[in-house]
């Protein structure tokens, strides 16, 4: 299929944001896509690419502070915090003169269009899609602390001993960690036949760490008190709530979220883990398609 392409750097204080859209100006609002880590950058949306064509409008995708092509701040871990991450959204929105659009976040993304819609002026927001995510980072380290337990006994105790001493270089951890990331989020980016999964990227390391923690399950850093749930009555535009059947995002954080919000709608994909618009890509842009087109 062929597609209209255009990439930019907008200016964001000292800093510049990378931008890729996807598609032409239709009379459909944008969809902007809020990426996951956070520092995993924009390029696993690229498996969305197609939405542009299907459904009629513009995909709107950038590589947020910290990571990709976008500015990565050496010796300045703060501004990698929520408050930087929402003004560089409001920044991105008005220099593209967005109007209206709708929202799609995935992991981390979906927290901050979360924030987004609770905390900013969101009125030009018509739907959003909460992919993998979260409302409490609380609940999102017991459940992951639940999923621990099926791993194998070395491997949780490993885990275990690495909350306790702080210490996650250690091989016996490191390999635990990689199992648990294996069953509940994705395989190796090296042995995947998508071009976009494999490519190599500059992961925003350093911005994960200060703002979340060493891993998904221990929360400590600015972000560990992110606890969003109470707030979710504010949200009053349609919510699609999307998630995976062995997800890090499990059927217990999903529907917390769902039932939180005033209009949602929630699809338990029952063959994938931390990213079904990877592991069930039709399906997901099928679903994904008609929801933003009932939403338009």
């Amino acid at each position: 299929m062929n597609k209209y392409i255009c990439e930019g750097f907008v200016p964001f204080g000292h800093y510049q944001t990378y931008y890729r859209v996807v598609g032409k100006k239709t009379k459909n609002p944008p969809l902007i896509l809020l990426h996951g880590g956070p520092g995993s950058t924009h390029n696993y949306f690229e498996m969305l690419d197609d939405i542009a064509e299907m459904s009629q409008r513009k995909l709107i995708m950038y590589d947020q502070l910290g990571c990709g092509y976008s500015s990565i701040p050496d010796n300045e871990r703060n501004c990698y915090k929520a408050g930087t991450w929402l003004d560089e959204l409001e920044n991105l929105i008005t220099f593209l003169g967005l109007e209206k659009f709708h929202l799609l976040g995935q992991s981390w993304g979906g927290m901050l269009a979360v924030m987004y819609l609770c905390d900013r002026d969101a009125s030009a927001a018509k739907s959003v899609v909460l992919s993998s995510t979260l409302s409490s980072a609380k609940l999102w380290a017991k459940e992951l602390h639940r999923l621990i337990k099926y791993l194998p006994t070395d491997e949780q105790e490993a885990i275990k001993k690495a909350e306790e001493t702080q210490n996650f270089k250690n091989p016996a951890y490191l390999k635990a960690n990689t199992h648990f990331m294996k069953l509940y989020a994705s395989d190796d980016p090296k042995e995947s036949h998508e071009e976009v999964l494999k490519r190599p990227k500059k992961s925003g390391t350093e911005s994960y760490i200060t703002a979340w923690g060493p891993n998904e399950y221990t929360p400590q850093g600015n972000l560990s008190d992110y606890e969003y749930t109470a707030k979710l009555s504010k949200i009053k535009i349609p919510a699609l709530v999307v998630s995976g059947i062995n997800d890090l995002s499990t059927p217990l954080v999903a529907k917390t979220m769902a039932d939180a919000l005033p209009n949602s709608e929630w699809h338990l994909f029952a063959n994938s883990r931390h990213m079904p618009f990877v592991e069930e890509n039709k399906k997901y842009m099928k679903i994904l398609t008609e929801w933003l087109k009932n939403n338009d």
